[in-house]
């Protein structure tokens, strides 16, 4: 099993790299989030390290930008208006009074991709 977490981690991190010339993270602290039994195992079988471990360096290698951006409330703000709408992890859709219902981990996207241009100042 590790061998094939290995391999598919080695092949969506060349895949997102080849693809993008940006690639923006949410700087988690997996070994923190390991400390909550409830989700360590969860967290351990998804490689979350690994792959920002091989996004990093793969990413170095051709050339291409890394950004680390910190992740608080990237879930709960909302990537049209920037309110903060706080929600249990159980609700899987973001919808904010201004209009925007999209997945919740879409949105988290979007505001780790805007978040990650700001530091490059590319976006304002």
């Amino acid at each position: 099993v590790a061998n094939q977490r290995r391999d598919y981690l080695h092949k969506i991190s060349y895949n997102i790299v080849k693809h993008n010339d940006i690639i923006c993270v949410e700087d988690l602290q997996v070994k923190n989030m390991m400390k909550n039994h409830k989700l360590a195992k969860s967290i351990a079988n998804a490689g979350w390290g690994m792959l920002d471990k091989y996004l990093q360096y793969k990413a170095e290698k051709e050339g291409k930008i890394f950004v680390k951006v910190d992740p608080a409330y990237t879930s709960q703000r909302c990537s049209r208006c920037g309110k903060i709408v706080e929600k249990d992890l159980s609700v899987r859709i973001h919808k904010c009074e201004c209009g925007l219902e999209i997945d919740r981990d879409v949105n988290a996207a979007i505001n780790v991709l805007y978040e990650g241009l700001k530091q490059l100042g590319i976006a304002a």
